[in-house]
């Protein structure tokens, strides 16, 4: 698998996942928040929310694989599956492996620089 195909497979679902941190940056950079909101929006969506951000995030990832094989590749039954089930297999685990890796660089270092610069959390 190349890495620009590997990226259009998880580059959707690692940003809606980070979208609970990720939402409340966006709406200060237009100008449509204050810093003060943002910090509260995101301690909501990130302490309460969080688990949503990320089962949305996975069941996207989800079907992106399952779209990429289904329409793709060209795998739609059990027989095609079988025959290939080691370059599905290692799909999936590439995949998972760079969506979940993908996910904790943008969000945790990313989105985390970007929100102390402009002042939403403070820097810990």
């Amino acid at each position: 698998m190349k890495i620009k195909e590997l990226f259009k497979l998880t580059g959707l679902p690692v940003l809606i996942a980070s979208l609970c941190c990720l939402s409340p940056l966006v709406l200060v950079l237009f100008g449509l928040a204050t810093v003060s909101f943002a910090g509260s929006l995101a301690d909501v969506f990130y302490g309460d929310y969080k688990w949503v951000f990320r089962a949305v995030g996975a069941l996207l990832l989800i079907a992106t694989m399952i779209y990429h094989f289904r329409k793709k590749k060209g795998i739609c039954t059990l027989d095609q599956a079988k025959r290939r089930k080691r370059e599905i297999l290692n799909t999936v685990l590439l995949v998972s492996i760079t969506g979940v890796a993908g996910y904790v660089l943008f969000l945790y270092v990313v989105v985390h620089y970007a929100g102390v610069f402009l002042g939403v959390w403070a820097d810990y």
